[in-house]
Order: structure tokens, then sequence, then C-alpha cells
């Protein structure tokens, strides 16, 4: 069977997804139809149900629940990797609020922290994530929210930090962020979700045990981006969540639902989160 896989380019992503497109893992017989593009535009598409299997924005899947059931392996969740809020200059909070601020899209998790940490900031300018920074150089925006490899950078071209989301949102909920997990269609037989989550975790080990295979991969989507850098992206955001939630990273994923839920962001859902 051939599955519509949808990734973002970004090195976390092709590192994982290296072994699996290119079968150098076992897949069970199942074959694969890439689909490359920001994360903001993979959520979009996942709202139109247009992928088999995703990467997914945690505040996008949290209005998709009942399409989208979240798979064991992939996800971006850690400590002290969270979006960044940044300026050309320190800010003080009315001017924040008044903004405009940039943001990498309205259903990233991104914007959903920053809901939380600024709930008055309403004027904001969805931008791809990688035109963020230099709309902030340019005076387009008074700040802008980066993610990726952009938080590796930022410093570089003058700008600095008005906020970590990130350790906003370990302060406030002690818990690990969940930024972005894999998902498959509901649609589908529960046989193929239960393969593909098998085969997923399969890619995500192969990658982590031998790092160096994907390179190639990885570096033919990396564009112009520093080789340290690179690495830096993959070392931030894959990790043991990524080869499996696990307990913690599962009650992490809860919480960031329960509060879009209580906050009336998202509708309630009563099924099971998780591929069965």
């Amino acid at each position: 069977m051939n599955l519509s896989l949808g990734f973002s380019p970004c090195p976390n992503d092709t590192f994982i997804f290296d072994a699996l497109v290119h079968h150098k893992i076992n897949t069970e017989g199942l074959t694969f139809t890439p689909v490359l593009e920001d994360v903001e535009a993979l959520n979009q598409r996942a709202f139109a149900g247009e992928l088999d299997v995703t990467k997914l924005s945690y505040h996008a899947l949290a209005h998709l629940l009942d399409r989208y059931a979240l798979l064991d392996a992939g996800s971006a969740l850690g400590r002290n990797c969270g979006p960044l809020l940044i300026a050309r200059e320190p800010l003080d909070e009315a001017t924040i609020e008044q903004g405009p601020i940039a943001i990498p899209g309205q259903y990233t998790t991104a914007n959903f922290l920053l809901s939380l940490a600024y709930p008055a900031a309403q004027n904001k300018r969805e931008l791809i994530f990688s035109a963020i920074e230099q709309a902030v150089l340019d005076g387009e925006v008074a700040a802008g929210l980066i993610i990726h490899e952009n938080r590796f950078t930022y410093q570089d071209k003058g700008l600095v930090k008005l906020r970590d989301l990130g350790e906003y949102w370990e302060g406030t909920t002690g818990h690990p962020i969940p930024l972005g997990g894999i998902v498959i269609n509901r649609r589908l037989p529960l046989e193929v979700q239960r393969t593909f989550n098998r085969v997923l975790a399969r890619s995500v080990a192969y990658a982590l045990e031998q790092p160096v295979a994907s390179q190639d991969y990885v570096r033919a989507h990396a564009q112009e981006m520093d080789t340290e850098v690179m690495y830096a992206h993959i070392g931030l955001y894959v990790n043991d969540f990524s080869r499996d939630l696990g307990p913690e990273g599962r009650a992490a994923v809860a919480e960031l639902f329960r509060m879009a839920r209580d906050k009336g962001v998202t509708p309630a859902f009563a099924g099971e989160i998780f591929v069965k």
C-alpha cells in the first residue's frame, strides 16, 4: 500500500524519515509518496484531509483528533527547545501586545504558546518561519516568533530574545514542550495504522543508531544551512521522546490538549488519541 507522507525539509524531519523513505529498513510492504512542505502548510493539508500520514503541530492536532491518530514515535518534544520571541531591541509588555508580531502559522504550537503567554497580543502576521527574522530586521513587525534553526542564528544578526516560550511552558506546567508529532489518518484500516506505527519507530531507531547514514538526505534539504547548525537542530529536536513519547511525553501532550480545550481554543475529544 502506498501512503502519502508529509513532513518538513527541516533536518530533524529528514533525519528521522530517511530510512523509511529510502527503504533502508523493513517497511512491511508499505511504500511512500513524500510531501515536503513547511509545517503550517502541512497543518493546512491536514485540515483538508489530504495526507495519509503527516508531521503536525500539536496545536493543529488538538483541532483534528477526530480525523488523525497520534503515533508513538517521531515527535519533536523536549526541554529547552521551545519557540523564541525576538525583536531588534528590548520591548516592554505593552509594546509586545500592541504588535504586530510575526508568527509561523495560526495552528503552530508556537502561536498557541504565544496566546498563553500574551493573551492580549492579537495583532499577528503569518509568515513562513524562514522569513520571520528578516521581517523583524526590516522593521515590518515589532517582534517575531521563531522556531526551528532560527533559534541558532538570530543573535548573529543582532536580534535580541524577548522571551523563551518553551521556558514559559515548562515553568507553568512542569512538562516538556510538545511541538509537533506524527499522525495517521483514521480513515485508513487499523492494521495499516499499526503497521506504519511499527515502521516509523524502526526508522527513528535507525536514524539514532546510524546518524551519519541520513547525512546526504538531510543536507539535500537543508539549503544553505551551516553543518554545525544542522546537527545542533537535530540534537535539539530528536531525542528519547522521538523514539517513544512514554508516560512523560504523553502527559505533556495531554496537558497541552487540556489547556487548549479549557481555554475554548479547541473542541473536546473523548476518543483515543493514539493508534490503538
